[in-house]
């Protein structure tokens, strides 16, 4: 009974001190997207946003340009330029922040 006790009151003590787990990405990322009024599913959203680094990468689009051209083809009809760039920079944060000096091109 003692060691019973003594095993319940160790799972307590490591259920009440356990550190909350992490946000997920793609969560914050959809989060992040509704502020610029861009919705949809989140795991398509996310795929986009995954699927836009791979090609940064792999130079399939040479500059933020062609990026921002591919995103807003896959959003919804009626998005407009300024929520495509929206969704590359908070692509960039999420899923490839190394790529985000190429951002700096559309202050130019």
């Amino acid at each position: 009974m003692k060691r019973t006790m003594i095993g319940i009151a160790a799972v307590v003590v490591a259920l009440t001190t356990a550190a909350p787990a992490a946000a997920d990405p793609d969560t914050n990322f959809a989060n992040e997207l509704h502020v610029y009024g861009i919705y949809g599913q989140k795991d398509y959203n996310a795929w986009i946003g995954k699927i836009m680094c791979k090609r940064i990468y792999t130079g399939v689009d040479p500059d933020v340009f062609a990026t921002a051209n591919f995103v807003h083809n896959q959003l919804p009809k009626g998005a407009t330029t300024d929520q495509s760039y929206q969704f590359v920079a908070a692509g960039l944060r999420t899923y490839c922040p190394e790529k985000l000096p190429i951002l700096d091109q559309v202050a130019r």
